[in-house]
């Protein structure tokens, strides 16, 4: 059963009050490297995956897209999204990422923040992601850096007066499940590492254009708490892929 911790009243409450979800994009520590690997929404159609509160669904209806499709499992996060949406070419799809059913060559753009690290077989959504794009359609996506999600307790080593130490990374090579705690819960995620998601990528027909490892905004480093010990190792990993043309001239 796929786990959907989003629809879980005190968790939900919890996620509700953190900057990125209160703000939107301009208090997310990456936005500002991830929205220049973003390409022209002007015209396109967009989809994104694990669309939240739908924060990128509105960005790209706000720069241009002729329409945009955000799925997500969660009916809290939905219902959320529809209240702050205004652009009627928005369009709310309560499902997984991995049941959802990808039409053929319908967008020509893929994006998707902070959700793969959520998703068992990432191989088998970069194929079913290349299935619905268009030729040389594009295909962006944040998740956490394998560094971060290694070690499963996703933490810092702490000494005596409870200042972090250093970061921990263990059975980087083990790749699969890992429980850690978020908000005070239990959570699922997956660790996999660079290289299978780079290869993942390359097997489902993509060319890898862009891939960064964000630092945190300037201008958050002390406004945020904690967002300072950001720059000790990384926590995000971004990556741009383009569907490779496949049809000879």
């Amino acid at each position: 059963m796929k786990e959907n911790k989003y629809d879980n009243e005190v968790f939900f409450k919890k996620y509700s009050c953190f900057p990125r979800s209160v703000k939107g994009l301009n208090a997310a520590g990456e936005w500002h490297e991830l929205q220049k690997m973003l390409p022209s929404f002007s015209g396109k159609r967009v989809l994104d995956l694990g669309c939240g509160f739908g924060w990128h669904c509105i960005y790209a209806a706000e720069q241009g897209a002729a329409s945009v499709t955000g799925v997500d499992i969660s009916k809290r996060m939905l219902a959320e999204a529809s209240k702050r949406t205004k652009h009627q070419n928005i369009t709310y799809i309560c499902n997984s990422i991995e049941d959802y059913e990808y039409p053929d060559k319908a967008f020509d753009v893929t994006i998707s923040s902070l959700a793969f690290h959520y998703i068992e077989q990432f191989d088998s959504i970069c194929a079913k992601v290349n299935k619905c794009l268009v030729d040389n359609g594009i295909f962006v996506f944040s998740v956490e850096h394998p560094i971060f999600t290694a070690h499963g307790k996703q933490d810092w080593v702490y000494d005596e007066n409870s200042n972090p130490l250093h970061w921990p990374v263990d059975n980087y090579f083990e790749q699969g499940k890992r429980a850690t705690t978020f908000l005070g819960e239990e959570v699922i995620k997956y660790h996999r590492t660079l290289d299978t998601y780079v290869n993942s990528l390359l097997n489902a027909g993509f060319s890898i254009t862009g891939l960064v490892e964000p630092k945190p905004a300037e201008g958050l480093l002390h406004s945020v708490p904690g967002m300072a010990d950001e720059l000790r190792r990384p926590m995000m990993l971004l990556v741009l892929a383009q569907k490779i043309n496949r049809c000879k001239a």
